[in-house]
């Protein structure tokens, strides 16, 4: 791998060392002798890996850390350090340093590092790359759909949902938290357990979006026989490190003795997975307090003997006026960050399974999605 490569050292010796290495490896080198100099170099350069010590008069290695990801968040940065800092290189990995390298910088150490940098920087290239395709083939898909006269009312839907894909593809945030912790730990197991659920919620991302265009085409749902709780799972499974990431607690409830019942269970998990990403987006909109924000999803049967979804949260919940707009199309309490279809989506998903979605909610006290599904599909 080649590019610009930043050397943050107050040691000049070190620099030029370690300069000329990463020369000899193809990069364009940069140096500075202290964090404030770094940041200028890297605001106009935009190098793509950063090698700082840790130990620097000054503002020091791990405080620069936060400030580049803060600011910089794709750039790998990798420790510095004496043998006797190794505490510190071990919480730099908490603040998602790549990696870290004990002085005297042997050659096998760097290129390892450097390999692991290069590999994160070419998963979200592949992951970006992969996005900026799919939200091609929905805006497709919607102009072909917009041509059709009878889907002239969903035409409207459709041509904003390509937005939202930025807001779908955020659950791969949890996946990418576990890869990441498994390259930090050098655990290959983690490795491979990330990498796969990765790899399979891209697959499901795309599924999802071309069952929404079908959503918008047809009144039919391709339904199977289930555990319930399966999706409710693999919503878990997917926002749990997302949600702990912002210091909350997600929580998966569920009862026993569920049995399989038909119901699609992509679309589901859709429903699930917006109205967790929503509670997580209130939450951290939410001032917080002396406790850990939570967010309850829970699986029920009921009494009919169809089942029972809840998202339940503790954040900011709402007032009556905005709970009466939740589901008009393109409605959003986001701001710029939101489209206004999540919700829209989920209903017509709930209804098309004959069954209801409601919520209750009050102002600093949290709220409660419940999706009530009826009993087997005859």
């Amino acid at each position: 791998m080649t590019g610009d490569i930043l050397i943050v050292d107050d040691e000049a010796g070190i620099r030029k060392v370690l300069g000329i290495s990463l020369a000899d490896l193809g990069y364009t080198v940069h140096t500075a002798e202290n964090a404030a100099t770094a940041l200028t170099i890297i605001a106009a350069v935009r190098p793509s890996i950063t090698l700082t010590d840790i130990k620097m008069p000054g503002m020091d290695g791990i405080e620069l850390l936060k400030a580049i990801k803060e600011r910089y968040p794709d750039t790998e940065v990798i420790m510095l350090t004496g043998h006797g800092d190794m505490d510190l290189a071990i919480e730099s990995l908490k603040f998602q340093a790549t990696d870290f390298i004990t002085k005297p910088i042997s050659e096998d150490a760097l290129t390892v590092a450097l390999k692991r940098a290069g590999e994160r920087i070419e998963m979200r290239r592949q992951l970006r790359a992969y996005t900026e395709n799919l939200e091609h083939l929905v805006k497709e898909k919607s102009r072909q759909l917009i041509e059709a006269e009878r889907l002239a009312a969903v035409g409207e839907t459709v041509a904003g949902l390509s937005h939202t894909i930025k807001n779908i593809t955020g659950g791969l945030d949890g996946g990418l938290f576990v890869l990441g912790k498994g390259i930090e730990l050098e655990d290959a197991a983690y490795v491979k357990q990330g990498w796969e659920l990765v790899r399979g919620n891209v697959d499901r991302i795309k599924t999802l979006s071309l069952d929404l265009l079908n959503f918008a085409k047809s009144d039919r749902l391709e339904y199977r026989q289930v555990n319930p709780e399966q999706p409710a799972r693999d919503v878990f499974d997917l926002m749990r490190s997302r949600a702990q990431d912002h210091g909350m607690d997600l929580i998966l409830d569920t009862a026993a003795g569920l049995i399989p019942t038909q119901m699609d269970p992509e679309g589901i998990y859709q429903c699930l997975l917006n109205l967790v990403t929503n509670a997580i987006d209130a939450c951290v909109d939410t001032e917080p307090g002396d406790e850990a924000q939570r967010i309850i999803l829970s699986v029920r049967p009921t009494e009919d003997g169809g089942i029972c979804y809840q998202v339940a949260d503790t954040c900011c919940g709402m007032d009556e006026r905005t709970k009466a707009r939740l589901f008009q199309r393109f409605f959003t309490t986001k701001g710029e960050r939101g489209t206004g279809i999540g919700l829209m989506l989920t209903r017509t998903i709930v209804h098309r399974h004959n069954g209801t979605i409601d919520v209750t909610s009050q102002p600093g006290k949290g709220a409660c999605f419940t999706i009530n599904l009826p009993g087997q599909k005859t």
